[in-house]
């Protein structure tokens, strides 16, 4: 059993206003679990704004401490951008899987939003009535679906989606110098010398820069 969870906040340094899971078992979406919670500080107004939750939506809910319980009990939880949801939750206990660091593995130079990549792979899932995306249940059917599609596509098994979780990433657009803002894969293209002289000249690169080069430059 998977279990796929996802959070909605009051904005990116934290405070959950809702939380919801989906089971996958034997390839189907089963199980789906959701609460709005009162969070530690108030919403803010682009957090608002995304994902429609308001302050009266969760004044009388639950903390997150005290709704996280039923969440637990399984051995992996998958989410997409999981380090965010997982720093934004209390611990859990077991293995983090990531879509967005499985999609990058599998399909380097894309867009890797979760509608971005439901959309690009052409999946379909019936996703609970009255809700939208950016609510958590909601974004927890997409990620599921993902995840299907992502198992089906590679064949890793959990274990392995874990270990591919746990890699450095590929960048995929430059952060500084003369390509700022430029998508790597062109620069690759195009101007391959320059990955080559930034393998050869940066020393203290991170390792999610030096997985790039290697990779665009098949060094792998």
């Amino acid at each position: 059993m998977l279990r796929v969870i996802d959070t909605e906040t009051c904005g990116l340094q934290g405070g959950v206003v809702e939380v919801a899971s989906v089971d996958i078992i034997d390839g189907q979406i089963v199980n789906p679990m959701s609460d709005l919670v009162r969070p530690d500080r108030p919403i803010g107004a682009q957090a608002m704004a995304i994902h429609k939750i308001t302050e009266a939506m969760v004044a009388d809910k639950p903390w997150i401490e005290d709704v996280i319980p039923r969440y637990h009990g399984s051995r992996y939880y998958v989410a997409h951008n999981a380090s965010f949801d997982q720093r934004m939750l209390p611990p859990m206990s077991g293995e983090w899987i990531c879509t967005v660091k499985l999609a990058r593995r599998l399909w380097p130079g894309i867009k890797y939003s979760n509608m971005a990549l439901y959309n690009s792979r052409k999946l379909h899932v019936e996703t609970p009535p009255g809700l939208h995306q950016h609510r958590a249940l909601f974004d927890c059917y997409i990620t599921a679906a993902l995840l299907i599609d992502i198992m089906h596509t590679s064949g890793w098994t959990p274990e392995e989606m874990v270990e591919v979780t746990g890699r450095p990433g590929l960048i995929q657009t430059f952060q500084f110098g003369k390509y700022r803002g430029r998508p790597v894969a062109e620069i690759a293209d195009r101007d391959p010398g320059y990955l080559r002289w930034m393998m050869n000249n940066f020393k203290a690169m991170t390792p999610e820069w030096r997985l790039t080069l290697r990779h665009y430059l098949g060094d792998e």
